[in-house]
């Protein structure tokens, strides 16, 4: 499958729509969604956060073309913000093979240029394991809502919520993000204002597809 989608991902970027014959071609500012399979950590996100339609979400990130014309992922991942080729953020290890895009309603569109040059911008800065809101540092759904924050003059588009680390079935933390925070000598930002790329899926700003992977 994996390979098939490599090929063709070099041919064409018009999409088939699960399950309806309607087409779909990509654009700059769409969001791309994946689930990662990343063991504990992208588990433990899946658990506490709903995406569109009940899907799971562990990753997010903003297609923009680059200076060739090529297509581009503006992510922010370990290693800090990057600019991955459209085909290497394909060739992730996810969970699912169909692909989730999310683009703009038409009243938000305009901001679709500036929200790409002020993400370019963040290219380069460190990843912020911390998942705190305004430290200069980013994670995934943090680009795109700082991306979007700044294209609208500072107001933001997508809702901050409390965020939680805790196992719904137990309501005690997660031990993966018990281990992971302590090794970072930081508490638990239980509670804080956050955002993750299942919430970001669910705003009603945002019409949502679901493509197969094979009719890329």
């Amino acid at each position: 499958m994996k390979r098939i989608l490599i090929l063709l991902l070099t041919l064409t970027t018009t999409f088939s729509v699960w399950g309806q014959s309607e087409k779909f071609e990509l654009e700059e500012g769409d969001i791309l969604f994946q689930d990662l399979d990343c063991g504990p950590f992208c588990e433990a996100i899946d658990k506490v956060t709903d995406g569109w339609e009940g899907n799971d979400y562990s990753h997010c990130g903003l297609l923009v073309k680059g200076e060739d014309g090529s297509w581009i992922v503006l992510e922010a991942v370990g290693k800090g913000v990057l600019a991955t080729p459209l085909q290497d953020f394909f060739t992730k290890k996810v969970k699912d093979d169909f692909i989730s895009i999310g683009r703009l309603n038409s009243e938000y569109q305009p901001l679709v240029p500036k929200a790409i040059e002020y993400a370019w911008s963040l290219l380069g800065k460190p990843y912020d394991d911390a998942f705190v809101i305004g430290n200069d540092k980013y994670y995934c759904s943090e680009l795109i809502y700082d991306a979007y924050k700044s294209a609208n003059e500072g107001d933001p588009i997508f809702n901050l919520n409390p965020m939680t680390y805790n196992d719904p079935e137990t309501g005690k933390p997660f031990s993966i993000w018990v281990d992971y925070f302590k090794a970072l000598e930081i508490e638990i930002p239980e509670g804080k204002p956050g955002l993750n790329p299942g919430g970001i899926s669910r705003s009603p700003i945002l019409k949502m597809y679901k493509v197969n992977a094979s009719s890329l």
